[in-house]
């Protein structure tokens, strides 16, 4: 039971969180409204694509919505953060402002997932934890590594490069391992 005042106002919590769910369907409600208006002056975009980006824009707030009703909201928070980047990108994709093929930036989905782990680390322990700054650096610079050779910015092959640093990998891997162990028994110390 919500505690209530003799005018039968809720307490100030509950009103913050009645006036932030407001806000969030007000802003859901103009992203539809701005998305059907976009699609409406779109003359040279695939309307599908524009479309279909977009949809995965409002899969990303609903799971963000999930993230403010529901438990665990850490991880949907991580997957609302991945699909609203990936329909931002979709959506530059469609109106052309992207001119590069999927095919060659698929890289950016670990970009997308690293960066998607700050907002969700921060939501579960209000702070940056190197629990999940480790991981998310780590993605974020795979994913930029792989974008160097994926449109081909180095003049020479992933597989080269692998046959030729190989041990470079275990000793990241060997960094990454010993950062989160690290970060491990500082938290327990705590």
């Amino acid at each position: 039971m919500r505690s209530a005042d003799i005018t039968g106002n809720r307490d100030p919590a509950g009103r913050r969180k009645a006036a932030a769910e407001y806000v969030f369907m007000t802003g859901l409600l103009l992203m539809l409204l701005g998305s059907a208006l976009l699609l409406a002056s779109m003359a040279d975009a695939s309307r599908l694509s524009v479309l279909g980006s977009f949809l995965v824009v409002v899969i990303g707030a609903v799971l963000a919505a999930l993230a403010i009703k529901l438990r665990r909201r850490s991880l949907y928070l991580f997957f609302a953060a991945v699909f609203i980047q990936m329909g931002l990108f979709l959506f530059l994709s469609a109106v052309r402002v992207i001119s590069e093929p999927f095919s060659r930036l698929w890289p950016l989905l670990s970009v997308f997932a690293g960066l998607s782990l700050i907002p969700s680390g921060w939501h579960r322990y209000h702070a940056f934890r190197s629990r999940y700054m480790v991981p998310a650096g780590a993605f974020a610079f795979l994913g930029c590594i792989l974008l160097l050779f994926s449109l081909k910015m180095v003049p020479f092959s992933f597989s080269r490069f692998i046959s030729a640093w190989w041990p470079l990998i275990i000793v990241l891997a060997g960094l990454i391992l010993i950062l989160i162990a690290l970060s491990s028994n500082n938290r327990t110390e705590d």
